[in-house]
């Protein structure tokens, strides 16, 4: 689980829609892949392919995920929590590492 319980502003955000890197622009998740979680931040199941880096943190427990274009921090992700998701994961994103994109601006993706 997160350390911190955050508020972000999507974390309740249902739209329609791409959610891009807020660094460099970079479509990294489908709404229809976030889904409340209840850790308190914008959860997603999976991303793009190939948008997202994994990288253990150094202290082995978490692993980070940073846009695979930029390098930019977007949170951690969870395996295995029991989420009833295709993946069994969560990607525990920052709002403030992503900006949504609405529906028919990203329908070439």
């Amino acid at each position: 689980m997160c350390r911190l319980k955050g508020t972000g502003e999507y974390n309740k955000f249902y739209e329609e829609g791409i959610y891009n890197c807020a660094g460099c622009g970079t479509p990294l998740y489908k709404s229809s892949t976030k889904f409340d979680s209840g850790c308190g931040w914008p959860a997603f199941f999976e991303g793009f392919p190939g948008a997202i880096d994994r990288s253990p943190d150094p202290d082995g427990r978490r692993t980070e995920i940073t846009c695979a274009a930029c390098g930019g921090h977007l949170g951690h992700v969870f395996k295995g929590e029991g989420f009833k998701t295709p993946t069994d994961e969560r990607h525990c994103v920052n709002s403030i590492s992503v900006k949504f994109v609405p529906g028919n601006a990203s329908s070439s993706i």
